[in-house]
């Protein structure tokens, strides 16, 4: 997602060369925090959308009709729209320049968001939210790639770096609380809202925003191929799950979706093995690592917009709770998250992101174990409180810890690759959990039966979500838990030919057949080595014959 490209930029040109330079301090001009105020501000509106339109949900539904099957898109549409063209965004910036593409990118994002206030069909209204999805797909990649090649490596870009990951939580969480207040104006002031903070961003962007080298942009470049049949393959893999309640799951419309979906995903793989410059270099997924992180964003982002979207319709639909009580409670979880932002770098610095991963996720499935007991009559402090607090705790490990580990041991030149691929992993993931557990509640129409009852089927559908935590955590389990290197001596006799060399006698290398004999060649081996690669550790926790 991120550039790693050598360019730079910043307002301030070098006399001797004219080329602009980046800077390395923390002491910034105002233009400096004038541009950061650009960025953050776009993060800051992707995250308050995102929770601000959430929390609406239910006001939406009853006024234009909506059942939950068809609310999901509502959040769908937006997800699948950034996860679908992110990695397609991260490369229009390399291509078409980092400026362009993040300025056009937030005007989209403004002019969609004032549009969308303004409908009431809903098929329009699901399609806008795709469109601004697919505008945060691009703007996000090349606000980060204005970053990294703003503040040089160092103390400027993790000061940078700290308060961009401040704004994106603190939108999220402001974002409740401001879609709890606007809802209650009415649900298209929560359309409307992020419609002119973004057109004010983009006038002042045209004056901060630095214009940096590119890459010679060729058509040839784009892999549109690859990301029509990736976001094709996802839109229809959520059609067919949130669709099958009420046509069958074995209906022809049902089967037919996922096949083609199927056909898609097949064809992305193929055209990504032939495309000269693909979306995603296949070759990355042999990180086992890389594979995990993803897992796990999608694990973790799936199963809370799940969580959340049940629990939205349970509080205002089946207790009838305002949207603005709804918003406060789930406010509890988005301020531990904003709190540990500026201090979760020295935790990664001490504690390995896998044991974070484990962490979060047994916080998260700790906090959607305990609402598995909530009962109408139950207070907020019983019921929803004690699960707040554990989710907040999950995101704030998990998030970061999932982003580090994501990019650990990436070559630089594809740092960006291996950034967006995480986002679109954690989009994707929220989109099809959310799709399962719409059909789950489709299969009983979504509604409570009476005023302070259940939802039908709201049990299954949390557990489910808990079920999901469940799998990435045993997933994550498999990657912390103490193994033995165990090496065999044919594959250590192979070490020490590649070490050592063709001085080394063939006969010197084979083991001998005596039990007693080779615990002393396994030794001299090993010793002679470990001093042909000029290293005197010794080679603790092997096996030895």
């Amino acid at each position: 997602m991120t550039s790693t490209q050598p360019a730079v930029a910043t307002a301030e040109p070098t006399r001797s060369t004219g080329q602009p330079l980046q800077i390395r301090t923390t002491s910034w001009s105002a233009a400096t925090w004038g541009l950061l105020v650009v960025l953050c501000g776009a993060l800051f509106l992707d995250g308050l959308d995102i929770s601000m339109v959430g929390v609406a949900l239910p006001s939406i539904g009853a006024d234009l009709g909506m059942t939950p099957g068809a609310l999901q898109w509502i959040v769908s549409g937006y997800v699948l729209g950034y996860g679908g063209l992110l990695l397609l965004g991260g490369r229009a910036s390399d291509l078409l320049g980092r400026r362009t593409v993040f300025l056009a990118a937030v005007g989209v994002f403004g002019a969609a968001s004032v549009v969308s206030s303004l409908l009431s069909d809903p098929g329009a209204l699901i399609a806008l939210r795709f469109v601004k999805g697919a505008a945060a797909a691009f703007t996000v990649p090349a606000g980060l790639s204005i970053i990294t090649t703003t503040f040089a490596e160092g103390p400027a870009r993790n000061r940078a770096f700290s308060i961009y990951t401040v704004c994106g939580a603190s939108g999220f969480s402001m974002g409740l609380v401001f879609g709890g207040v606007l809802t209650e104006l009415g649900w298209r002031a929560t359309f409307l809202l992020p419609g002119p903070i973004a057109l004010a961003l983009l006038l002042v962007g045209l004056r901060v925003v630095p214009t940096a080298a590119r890459e010679a942009f060729r058509l040839a470049s784009f892999d549109l191929a690859g990301a029509l049949t990736s976001t094709g393959a996802l839109l229809l893999l959520v059609l067919a799950v949130v669709q099958a309640p009420t046509v069958g799951w074995a209906g022809v419309q049902t089967i037919g979706s996922l096949v083609v979906s199927a056909a898609l995903a097949v064809t992305f793989v193929l055209v990504e093995r032939r495309h000269a410059q693909p979306l995603l270099r296949l070759g990355i997924l042999r990180s086992a690592s890389l594979v995990h992180a993803n897992v796990a964003g999608a694990v973790m982002f799936g199963a809370y917009v799940a969580f959340q979207f049940v629990v939205t319709i349970y509080l205002q639909d089946a207790l009838g709770w305002s949207p603005l009580a709804m918003a406060l409670a789930f406010l509890p979880a988005g301020l531990i998250v904003v709190v540990s932002a500026t201090r979760m770098d020295r935790v990664l610095a001490r504690v390995p992101s896998p044991v974070l991963i484990l962490a979060g996720l047994a916080s998260f499935l700790a906090g959607y174990a305990l609402f598995l007991r909530v009962e109408p009559s139950m207070s907020y402090w019983n019921f929803l409180l004690p699960t707040m607090v554990l989710l907040g705790l999950g995101f704030a490990l998990t998030f970061p810890a999932v982003n580090s580990q994501a990019t650990a041991g990436v070559a630089d030149h594809e740092q960006g690759l291996a950034s967006g691929l995480v986002n679109t992993s954690i989009q994707v993931g929220g989109a099809v959990v959310l799709a399962v557990i719409t059909a789950i509640l489709g299969s009983g129409n979504g509604h409570a039966t009476g005023t302070g009852e259940l939802l039908p089927h709201m049990t299954t559908a949390i557990g489910v979500v808990a079920g999901v935590a469940t799998a990435g955590l045993l997933v994550t389990l498999l990657r912390v838990r103490p193994r033995r290197r165990t090496v065999s001596v044919a594959a250590e006799a192979a070490a020490v030919v590649d070490a050592a060399g063709p001085a080394v006698e063939r006969a010197e290398l084979s083991p001998p057949a005596d039990s007693a004999r080779r615990g002393a060649w396994w030794v001299r081996s090993r010793d002679r080595t470990h001093r042909d690669r000029g290293d005197d550790r010794p080679d603790r926790g092997v096996r030895r014959g």
